[in-house]
């Protein structure tokens, strides 16, 4: 079996397909099956079926290498969905309907018409709907999306200065504590520990499991602890590498926690 990972636009999230026999070069276009019907996407990577974790059965299939007249059957479709873009916003504003819309696109085989919008409060869209569904006659779909999505949407640059994780490499949006933050001994500034979308980090929980377990054992700050030392009070900790500082009589003293047998 040939996995090859595929994007539906530059820079955005991989998704794998089973190439059946197919020899695909990289940044070949190709139409693929996907829950939503056929879609036009660009081979990014190849890998053997060992290289992935997933469950190849549940793989859809590449269905052929793109050809001249489908690209420019995808090109038409880009270009109808932002005329259906603009009429959406339109029907929205007539209907007093408190929509945000983030993009409109339709599958290669035009069996559906996706909007993405983002809004505070739940929208009735079913009237918008009928409009949209009158005039492009396939089956429309107004998805509304949370501030994550959003982002993942729009995409961006986060504080870090590399591209936001949800537009790139992120398949799943996994839920993101305050605990999270608290575990890893993170100063609770909304601008420090929020992303571009007004939401906690999404890479907070990339080394959650290991922050807690290098907390184990170890002190708070502001805890009288007895050390080597003497008896002092805990003024900082490092959870990575499992040490802390106390004072005592006055001293700085600094312990590495597995070393005083904790």
């Amino acid at each position: 079996m040939n996995i090859y990972g595929v994007n539906f636009k530059d820079r955005g999230k991989v998704y794998y397909f089973n190439g059946q026999n197919l020899k695909i070069p990289l940044r070949v276009t190709v139409i693929v099956d996907t829950e939503r019907g056929l879609q036009f996407g660009k081979v990014v990577s190849k890998m053997s079926q060992n290289d992935v974790n997933l469950d190849k059965e549940s793989l859809k299939n590449i269905i052929r290498i793109a050809t001249k007249k489908d690209y420019e059957e995808y090109l038409k479709n880009l270009k109808d969905a932002k005329e259906a873009l603009n009429h959406a916003k339109e029907f929205s504003s007539e209907l007093g309907l408190q929509m945000n819309f983030i993009d409109a696109s339709f599958t290669f085989d035009r069996k559906q018409l996706l909007f993405n919008f983002y809004a505070d409060e739940r929208v009735d869209f079913r009237e918008l709907a009928r409009k949209l569904a009158s005039i492009y006659h396939t089956r429309i779909e107004l998805r509304q999306v949370g501030a994550r999505d959003k982002a993942s949407n729009v995409g961006g640059v986060g504080i870090c200065g590399r591209e936001l994780c949800c537009a790139s490499f992120l398949n799943h949006l996994d839920s993101v504590s305050m605990n999270m933050a608290k575990n890893q001994n993170l100063a609770l500034n909304p601008s420090k520990i929020n992303g571009c979308c007004g939401r906690l980090l999404c890479c907070l929980a990339y080394e959650d499991e290991q922050y807690q377990q290098n907390s184990q054992g170890m002190p708070s700050v502001g805890e009288t602890k007895e050390t080597p030392y003497g008896t002092g009070t805990v003024i900082s900790i490092d959870i990575l590498n499992r040490r802390y500082k106390v004072v005592v009589n006055d001293e700085v003293k600094e312990i590495y926690l597995d070393e005083e047998g904790s």
